[in-house]
């Protein structure tokens, strides 16, 4: 099976510096990174390590997928952020499970000992709080990590479940939610969440929220 790792990323040049290299190139037949219009020698450093890279015409990570999607070939897609919070070592340990007979595998931060260094006081719980609301809604729902969205998934359920032509940012817990309904094979794999290399995460958290918890509420009412 084929496999396409998409990296998202935007002015992220110190985690690219660290993470990139462990990415190792038998691990994977196609790496796609998606850029947000980087002025931070993001670009130049793809650019120069040989790295597939475009910049994606409409701003967002929901976006930045969706049009990831139209170029990927591979049978089996890894989600991965060079922020330094993903662990690349893991990406083997994905890619077997898959092959094994798994439909999607999600890394976990929160069972079996694996733990965040990554969160704060409100992260933690906002984290608690949106990976258990699901299990009131949704039958069949064992998640331990709902948010952490490091996710490899086969390339057929995505076209199954509508992912390929998704844009929104909450694109990984849509996946995760619709995958639920059709009572697919979800497999959780444990992992440290190292802190972050580079800053602080992007973007509003407490839109972020709000938006989650639509999306919750609009997959539990449509089928």
């Amino acid at each position: 099976m084929k496999v396409s790792i998409i990296v998202l990323e935007m002015n992220e040049i110190h985690g690219m510096k660290v993470v990139m290299p462990r990415i190792k190139k038998e691990w994977y037949d196609e790496l796609i990174i998606v850029d947000g219009d980087s002025t931070d020698g993001s670009i130049e450093y793809a650019k120069q390590n040989n790295y597939e890279i475009f910049i994606q015409k409409e701003k967002g990570p929901g976006p930045a997928l969706k049009e990831a999607m139209e170029r990927v070939t591979g049978d089996i897609v890894i989600i991965f952020a060079p922020d330094g919070s993903f662990i690349p070592e893991m990406i083997p340990k994905m890619v077997q499970k898959i092959k094994n007979g798994s439909d999607i595998v999600s890394v976990t931060r929160y069972a079996h000992g694996a733990k965040s260094y990554d969160d704060n006081i409100f992260s933690a719980i906002g984290n608690c709080i949106f990976t258990k609301l699901p299990s009131i809604l949704f039958k069949n729902y064992k998640l331990t990590d709902f948010l952490y969205t490091y996710i490899a998934v086969k390339k057929d359920v995505l076209s199954d479940l509508q992912m390929i032509n998704c844009s929104e940012v909450t694109w990984g817990q849509i996946l995760l939610l619709r995958a639920i309904k059709r009572n697919l094979k979800i497999i959780e794999i444990p992992s440290d969440e190292p802190a972050r290399v580079g800053g602080e995460p992007k973007g509003n958290k407490f839109l972020s929220a709000f938006k989650i918890l639509g999306t919750i509420i609009r997959e539990r009412l449509t089928k």
